[in-house]
């Protein structure tokens, strides 16, 4: 990027025009020409101005339209008695659900500190090979089990995540530790403080294994350490952003994982990787000390093996912050313990003929227990172009990369990567984005009325507007595995970064499915007890990754 700039001409602004896909008269440029130069000094003296990516916008979303009511959960986390006891294989404790950890801590059949060593030699055995451990943690791990052991010893209980092991996404920061982002120009940052959830969970008892690998700059499976991969086909990527959060829980690497999603990156790598993933309701949980990506849509939430695990992680990051000014305080809780009376569950028109394995099944499993889902339809809208918005924020939250030209050092530099994107962001036109920001409010609207009609949405995750519509209106998506099918190594995809495999690389593999349920902002409670009823009849959420 230069600085140097010269006189503007008719020509100049007839080429601005045409990125835009507009064109005036010649008078009309030449009239154009008179202000322009105030505009250029104008936006000079704000580029002069630091905005760290910690810096958030004046504007704030709120995915509630008036008359919005706050749904009323259950109080708590409530879930069936843990029927087994402690396996003899440690293989077996290691891909145990969160509810069997917890009560075999809890009732002293297994240590934190033995649950921590089982799962640092399986990243010490796995994790190179998986790339999805960017830092692991062992002496602090270690320590932090040693506390848990001692106070379950006096008695002392911080819940159903005590003396848990967990993978933390490489974009929130944690004291004294790299906080990498994922990309090069940031590899050797080390934040002085943690990040809230962090704090929440190291609250609730949870043991910090070490920092997930991620996407740079949340986006894809490429990191400045390689590419995270698939443990059902290390051939291929894990997608992505949340690369190693799902590729790590997938492997038995860690109990649970946390993840974001600003569109697509919870859900891309359950779906890839075979984990149960809740992108919550926009706000619910704070990202206060995480990278900014996109202020007006980036989510927090839990990567796990079951469903059940989403709901106890789910239970110890909700609620309110006011460090995070998009924060909405809001009640959590989700009974699991009985199948869901008969919901109004919907599919959109035309999904089910570009359903993929699994979701036939979800369907006749629904029917099964009463639900009878039927076709429903969202209005014609332009849901794809409000990407652009995507586009303009993570460009603004990484400014200073492109105009000091130290995009350069990403090493992801194809057409569809971050720098090229980032270039391109800045002929966004302002007024269509104002444009963009009320076609958003529409398709608020236009989800609103949806889930005025139904209570559950089911589909691919990939198929039809939803992944786009649900990130930018706010609402919540609990992703689970349905099924598998045996395919040739696939390609990442445009969502995951256009990852592919090492020529040479493509093999048969058996890989997971999965379908995505979507219901009203804040209804998360609905979304876990039916996915953890789908998920029993289904049948398919304990199989495991052959090698691992």
């Amino acid at each position: 990027m230069t600085d140097k700039l010269r006189k503007l001409d008719t020509r100049d602004v007839a080429g601005a025009l045409a990125a835009s896909g507009l064109a005036f008269t010649l008078r009309e440029r030449r009239q154009m020409l008179r202000g322009l130069d105030e505009f250029i000094i104008a936006a000079k003296a704000r580029r002069a101005v630091n905005l760290p990516n910690s810096a958030p916008m004046a504007l704030r979303f709120d995915p509630r339209l008036g008359g919005f009511a706050m749904p009323v959960p259950p109080a708590g986390v409530t879930l069936p008695p843990v029927a087994r006891g402690l396996p003899d294989d440690d293989a077996d404790i290691a891909f145990a659900g969160l509810p069997e950890l917890g009560h075999w801590i809890a009732s002293r059949q297994l240590t934190s500190r033995r649950l921590t060593e089982i799962y640092l030699a399986r990243i010490a055995a796995y994790g190179a090979r998986l790339s999805c451990f960017a830092t692991v943690t062992p002496d602090l791990a270690v320590t932090e089990a040693d506390a848990r052991d001692a106070e379950t010893a006096r008695g002392i209980s911080r819940g159903p995540l005590h003396g848990i092991p967990y993978g933390l996404k490489d974009i929130f920061d944690t004291a004294g530790i790299v906080t990498g982002w994922g990309a090069e120009p940031f590899a050797d940052r080390v934040p002085d403080a943690d990040a809230a959830i962090v704090t929440k969970l190291r609250a609730a008892g949870a043991v910090l294994l070490g920092k997930t690998t991620v996407g740079a700059l949340a986006y894809g499976d490429r990191w400045y350490g390689g590419q995270t991969r698939n443990p059902w086909n290390p051939a291929e990527g894990s997608s992505g952003s949340s690369a190693g959060s799902a590729s790590a829980t997938a492997a038995g690497l860690c109990a649970f994982a946390i993840g974001t999603e600003t569109l697509g990156s919870i859900v891309s790598p359950a779906e890839r990787c075979g984990t149960t993933g809740l992108r919550p309701t926009f706000g619910r949980v704070s990202r206060a000390g995480a990278m900014a990506l996109c202020w007006s849509l980036d989510k927090v939430g839990p990567i796990t093996r079951g469903v059940a695990d989403c709901a106890l992680v789910m239970a110890a990051l909700n609620g309110g912050d006011p460090a995070d000014r998009d924060s909405i305080d809001a009640p959590f809780g989700a009974d699991l313990t009985a199948a869901p009376r008969p919901l109004r569950v919907g599919y959109l028109k035309g999904t089910l003929k570009k359903s993929a394995t699994g979701l036939k099944a979800a369907i006749a499993a629904l029917q099964e227990m009463g639900h009878a889902p039927r076709e429903v339809t969202l209005p014609d809208l332009p849901y794809e172009a409000l990407n652009n918005i995507v586009i303009a924020e993570a460009a603004a939250a990484f400014e200073d990369l492109t105009l000091s030209d130290q995009d350069d050092l990403l090493s992801w530099q194809e057409d569809a990567a971050w720098p090229n994107l980032f270039r391109q962001a800045r002929l966004l036109s302002a007024v269509d984005h104002i444009q963009l920001d009320r076609l958003r409010w529409q398709v608020m609207a236009a989800a609103d009325a949806l889930f005025q009609e139904i209570d559950i949405l089911i589909g691919p995750p990939f198929a039809g507007p939803m992944l786009v519509v649900s990130n930018f209106t706010g609402h919540p998506c609990l992703h689970l595995r349905a099924g598998f099918s045996t395919e040739q190594t696939r390609p990442g995809g445009a969502l995951v970064g256009a990852t592919r495999a090492a020529p040479g690389e493509k093999i048969r593999a058996r890989v997971p499915h999965g379908v995505s349920l979507w219901s009203g902002l804040f209804d998360e409670h609905r979304l876990l007890q039916l996915g953890a009823a789908l998920e029993s009849a289904l049948g398919v959420a304990s199989d495991r990754p052959k090698d691992y």
